[in-house]
């Protein structure tokens, strides 16, 4: 075999069906035009139409001003390369079997080429949603593996796989705003898939450089983009606009994946079913896509018909919304393994064992006295409110404030402040009780949807002012209850209350023993941001702050986030961060496993899908420690003081 002449012809003119590198990339010339204008002294100027031979791009086409395109050149003269000579036997026979190795055949199904072209070590069950693809004449599937099962890994082998058996070429990627580096970096280290993140900047540069008219949604091949920001405003105006507006055949797209997606079902937390903009958002252009992935350890709320709204957006051929999926069905869709259920080959478990310990707690008799306040206080409001307008507004509020006294003196204290204010009367407007009620409903969905903690309080906020609009007047007995309530949260949201002190002591064990620091570290995830500053300017007041205390939450640039969670990845030695206090925004999709096995949950989330992509940071794939030592910690409470409305 001959090498072909790679010699740099940068002054010459390409012609058709020379290979010409462009861009870093190889390309194909298709065709070339000549430009008519030319000023006097001037080169004539040439378009240069180029198609994509890269296995990963191929069908990608390019046009070119090849006189002012940077680092354009000829890579070879047309025509065919000239013999110089013959390879021994052996060495033509090697050639061979590597092409024929590494040709993907449809005709044969058996033969997977995405682990071998893929940078990692590879589980055994993690083939399985690749042999479910390549069966699928049109692949739909939900992978719903355990937390820390990789997912991610999984999704890449599937979608390598069909493009190297070109059943497609254009991927789209809709997860959280917290993935998208995440997915760019892993598609492109683990399969050498070069993916753009679409957002504002990406579209203010790509009009930069091909005009105001230039769509996003066409530019690439491979796009990442936020659920949270697709689903509304220019970005949903584009995706539109490439749309077709009928489902024909052949899709618009190839591939559609969903990463986290249960964050697109619908929530159905009340009877009053309300479908949220994700889910609108994926409604919507789910049917322009050939094949669909659906990715989430947590696929099931706990309402059956958030999960077959689920099911229908991934296929619904299939499934319907509200109609009980048939079993031989949904196993032919759903991928799902948990830790453990798997074992190596002499049957042991693959992952350590997960260890949950629970943090007691001694409440002084005032935290006690104010949770049995509470108690008295929702009692006597449920009594006032029911068969009112106002009784479902009432019972959000009062959960809530249940929930925030659970979290801290701090986020109990501000929603405390909202409700009286709410039901004071300064805020009263006449509305009728038509408006208020879906004034309040569209409210409580901003909460199930925003992902910055920022947003979520002032949404907290709107809630309990929407909800005092239309809330029934305070009785005496309830005004004074308050006011004795407000009487403690006051003082008590600028100071350590008794979980606090539980954490420091624990702390001060594990972290920092007998005053020095030692290498072990821990996360300490709570659900509000007004409960993540009460607990950092408490860290930092007891000597745990400065570059040993490190923040996740949500409205973090990505490149801060991607900082420290690099940084809390790194080995000890290497950095100094022993604890990263970190909201719900931090729970998915980040890992975090490499150098930490110890968790504590400030509050016990009240939905168990939260708490478990939780654990999942640190109980994943690579997690070292042994079981013994693979512990989570969760804050403990009294049945009373978790339910302060049961007896």
């Amino acid at each position: 075999m001959t090498s072909v002449s790679q010699t740099p012809l940068a002054s010459a003119i390409p012609v058709d069906g020379q290979l010409v590198e462009v861009r870093s990339r190889q390309w194909v010339v298709s065709s070339v035009e000549e430009s008519d204008v030319c000023a006097q002294g001037m080169v004539k100027q040439h378009l240069v139409s180029l198609a994509a031979i890269d296995e990963d791009a191929y069908g990608e086409t390019l046009q070119v001003v090849w006189q002012i395109e940077p680092g354009a050149r000829i890579l070879e003269h047309a025509g065919f390369p000239k013999i110089s000579g013959c390879d021994p036997v052996d060495r033509m026979d090697a050639f061979i079997d590597a092409v024929r190795w590494g040709a993907a055949v449809n005709a044969d199904r058996s033969f997977l080429q995405s682990p071998f072209r893929s940078g990692i070590s590879i589980e055994s069950y993690q083939l399985d949603p690749v042999v479910r693809a390549i069966d699928m004449a049109r692949v739909n599937l939900l992978i719903a593996d355990d937390v820390g099962l990789g997912k991610t890994i999984e999704a890449g082998l599937v979608i390598q796989e069909l493009i190297v058996r070109h059943r497609a070429r254009t991927v789209f990627v809709v997860c959280p705003s917290s993935l998208q580096l995440k997915w760019q970096t892993e598609m492109q280290e683990k399969f050498g898939l070069e993916f753009r993140i679409v957002n504002t900047d990406y579209i203010k540069q790509l009009r930069r450089e091909q005009g105001i008219h230039a769509n996003p949604w066409t530019s690439f091949p491979r796009l990442i983009t936020s659920m949270d920001w697709m689903k509304s405003g220019e970005a949903l105006r584009l995706v539109k606009d490439v749309l077709p507006p009928h489902i024909g055949y052949p899709r618009k797209f190839d591939i559609l994946v969903v990463d986290e997606a249960h964050n697109i079902a619908p929530a159905m937390a009340t009877h009053y079913a309300v479908e949220s903009q994700r889910t609108t958002l994926i409604r919507r252009i789910a049917p322009h896509f050939e094949h669909r992935i659906f990715l989430s350890a947590t696929p099931h709320n706990g309402y059956q018909e958030s999960f077959t709204s689920l099911l229908e957006l991934l296929d619904d051929q299939r499934f319907a919304r509200s109609a009980m999926p048939e079993e031989k069905q949904l196993q032919r869709v759903m991928v799902r393994r948990l830790k453990t259920d798997l074992v190596d080959a002499d049957g042991q478990p693959i992952y350590p064992k997960r260890v949950i310990k629970p943090l007691p707690v001694p409440y002084t008799q005032e935290e006690r006295e104010t949770h049995a306040l509470l108690r008295r206080y929702m009692e006597s409001r449920i009594a006032t409110t029911t068969g009112s307008n106002a009784a479902f507004g009432s019972a959000f509020v009062l959960n809530l404030l249940k929930k925030r006294l659970f979290s801290s003196p701090r986020a109990f204290a501000l929603t405390l402040e909202k409700h009286r204010e709410s039901l004071s009367g300064q805020n009263r407007q006449t509305k009728s009780d038509d408006l208020d009620d879906r004034i309040l409903r569209k409210a409580i969905g901003k909460l199930d949807e925003d992902a910055d903690d920022a947003a979520i309080e002032e949404a907290i906020s709107n809630v309990v002012r929407e909800s005092g609009t239309m809330d029934v007047p305070l009785t005496d007995e309830q005004r004074a209850i308050l006011e004795k309530l407000s009487a403690w949260a006051v003082p008590a949201k600028s100071r350590p209350d008794s979980k606090a002190g539980a954490i420091l002591a624990w702390l001060d064990e594990h972290i920092r023993p007998n005053g020095k620091w030692g290498d072990e570290r821990v996360i300490l995830f709570t659900e509000y941001r007004a409960t993540h500053g009460w607990l950092y300017e408490i860290l930092t007041q007891h000597g745990y702050g400065g570059d040993r205390l490190m923040e996740l939450h949500g409205g973090m640039d990505p490149d801060d986030r991607a900082e420290v969670t690099a940084a809390f990845q790194a080995s000890p030695a290497d950095a100094r961060v022993r604890i990263l206090l970190a909201t719900d925004a931090a729970s998915e999709g980040i890992d975090l496993q490499n150098h930490c096995h110890y968790l504590i949950h400030v509050e016990i989330p009240w939905n168990p899908n939260v708490m478990e992509q939780r654990n999942g940071r640190i109980d994943r794939h690579g997690q070292k420690r042994p079981p013994s030592s693979g512990i989570l910690l969760a804050t403990r409470f009294t049945r009373r003081t978790l339910h302060p409305m049961r007896e």
